[in-house]
């Protein structure tokens, strides 16, 4: 075949849009005063208001070259295949390397991702399954991750999440995998054992319960539904403020709230989001027994992604019954220097007393020294699955 000829190198043309002159920059010229003079408020309003259209046409600019990307790509069969995790997270990290105030890092990485999040929908928009119904934390964990500009599609269990984006319903899933406090959700782990599914990404929350009622007074509370894992996260709370009330666990919070709206005796444990949904009203709270309560969530999808430059693998490994055999497995990530960041046992289901081992550690499948710990690793270990090489969450 003849070598293609390559094309001669040309000056990059911004979108049609942005061949119009741009106004003289207000944000160039914009400065605050630091002194404690007197300010004229019609002056300060001019100001910010100028500000504000620079800000619009700013974006409206970002949002023509985001097209531009996806007719540099090509004709793509989906918004997914417009997706590019370890890109976001390079975005945003870089979000945060800038800033200097006076607004919190995770307020401008919330901006941004917004940003990017409807940019990307200008394609098509991703389609994310979470643990339903409305009102959840998982669905807090899509918003926080992928944007508002996102469709949500709620589900009624984790194993189903898991079926709709191996079937192709849904573009990526949100599903919860650890809490700070209360530890490892092993539902979700076990789902990695049968799931051809690979890990995307992960989202940390901050989860911060309150008790919800109908009447919102206490003292008619004689139930309180939530999920098991919030009624835990709440159990000190719970002991000293309702210690006679019956705790239920359901399947999430928001199926929670929807059982506390029929009746004014019971209450439900959830987020502050639930109590919007469903129209109740906030008894008490914050509920959670430790104040860093936070539940990490893990995005999975079909494919696995390049790295980002700050990356964390998961691993599933099964080990060989002889002495000695998890020392074998770990012994080559730490003759590496491969951080290890958890690690679990699960019943392997192949088989009685068989366990496999989840293991996070640092660093991406395709860099060394993880890709060369790896293959010492495949030396000792009877199976190694690489279940996910991921950016490590943004705050």
């Amino acid at each position: 075949m003849a070598e293609r000829k390559k094309p001669a190198e040309k000056t990059t043309k911004a979108p049609a849009k942005a061949k119009k002159a741009p106004a003289k920059s207000v944000l160039a010229k914009s400065t605050v005063p630091v002194d404690d003079a007197p300010l004229d408020l019609a002056a300060v309003r001019a100001q910010i208001d100028g500000i504000d259209r620079e800000i619009q046409s700013l974006i409206a600019d970002r949002a023509l070259w985001a097209r531009q990307v996806g007719k540099a790509k090509g004709k793509l069969a989906a918004a997914v295949d417009y997706y590019r995790p370890e890109r976001e997270a390079q975005v945003l990290r870089r979000v945060v390397d800038r800033n200097q105030g006076p607004l919190a890092d995770d307020v401008l990485v919330r901006l941004f991702r917004e940003i990017m999040s409807a940019c990307l929908a200008q394609q098509e928009p991703l389609k994310v399954g979470y643990l339903g119904p409305e009102g959840t934390f998982s669905q807090q964990a899509v918003q926080k991750h992928f944007g508002h500009s996102a469709k949500g599609l709620p589900l009624a269990s984790v194993e189903e999440v898991f079926d709709e984006v191996a079937a192709g319903h849904a573009d990526f899933g949100v599903v919860p995998v650890e809490n700070s406090g209360q530890g490892t959700i092993q539902s979700t782990l076990d789902m990695f054992l049968s799931s051809p599914l690979k890990i995307c990404g992960e989202v940390e929350l901050r989860v911060h319960q309150y008790l919800l009622s109908r009447s919102g007074h206490i003292e008619d509370i004689e139930r309180v539904y939530s999920h098991a894992l919030s009624l835990a996260q709440c159990r000190g709370w719970l002991r000293a403020h309702l210690p006679k009330a019956e705790k239920l666990p359901l399947a999430s919070n928001a199926e929670a709230a929807r059982r506390a709206r029929n009746a004014d005796d019971s209450a439900a444990i959830a987020g502050e989001n639930a109590a919007h949904v469903y129209g109740l009203k906030i008894v008490a709270g914050p509920l959670e027994d430790r104040p860093d309560n936070t539940t990490r969530f893990l995005v999975i999808g079909r494919n696995l992604f390049p790295p980002s430059g700050h990356d964390r693998t998961s691993l599933m490994v099964f080990v060989r019954d002889q002495p000695g055999a998890l020392f074998r497995v770990l012994e080559p990530l730490a003759r590496r220097g491969v951080s290890m960041n958890r690690i679990e046992s699960r019943p392997a289901h192949t088989g009685l007393w068989q366990y496999a081992f989840f293991i996070d550690v640092g660093g991406h499948v395709e860099e060394s020294p993880l890709r060369d710990a790896l293959a010492d690793l495949e030396d000792f270990a009877e199976n190694v699955t690489v279940l996910g090489s991921y950016p490590v969450a943004v705050p």
